[in-house]
């Protein structure tokens, strides 16, 4: 169950990596439609999801998320986020992974309860994550710049197109 851990570090460390490559003024941009959102905006709602879960609770309120705005107008504050939340994730262990947690969310037809497994909770996540990193991708394509790593904002699981030229 380790690998979980494992992982959701593993694919926030690109946030790391964004946040070390980019200038405060892409960060904010919110120029690129049709959402006309920022990068900040996409890794401070990742942080925050992180944040909301990692809570020494049994009940999880994904609606109550912090939404601190100062964290997606600043790489630096927004780094300071990420450390917290690869701290409070290095401090886990396999007990954690195995407990059982209520999360309340609203899935379009207003507030439910879902029990998960913390792990599974997790696995989430870090789903989530990888979904945020492909909206950022695009962003940064549509801003004219570009990450050197071919993995950023791709599902592992995501066959690999063959270059036919």
């Amino acid at each position: 169950m380790k690998i979980i851990i494992q992982s959701a570090i593993k694919t926030l460390n690109k946030t790391e990596y964004i946040l070390s490559n980019i200038s405060n003024e892409i960060f904010c941009d919110t120029t690129i439609p049709p959402y006309n959102s920022s990068i900040g905006s996409h890794i401070r709602h990742v942080l925050d999801f992180y944040d909301c879960i990692l809570k020494d609770s049994s009940k999880i309120d994904l609606i109550a998320r912090k939404r601190n705005l100062e964290i997606e107008q600043n790489c630096k504050n927004a780094l300071d986020y990420y450390n917290e939340i690869i701290e409070k994730l290095g401090a886990l262990n396999e007990d954690d992974l195995e407990k059982i947690v209520f999360v309340t969310d609203d899935l379009g037809l207003g507030k439910t309860v879902i029990k998960y497994t913390f792990s599974a909770l997790m696995a989430q996540a870090n789903s989530h994550t990888i979904h945020h990193y492909a909206i950022i991708n695009y962003i940064l394509d549509g801003l004219g710049n570009s990450l050197k790593d071919d993995t950023f904002g791709y599902n592992p699981t995501t066959p690999k197109v063959k270059n036919f030229n």
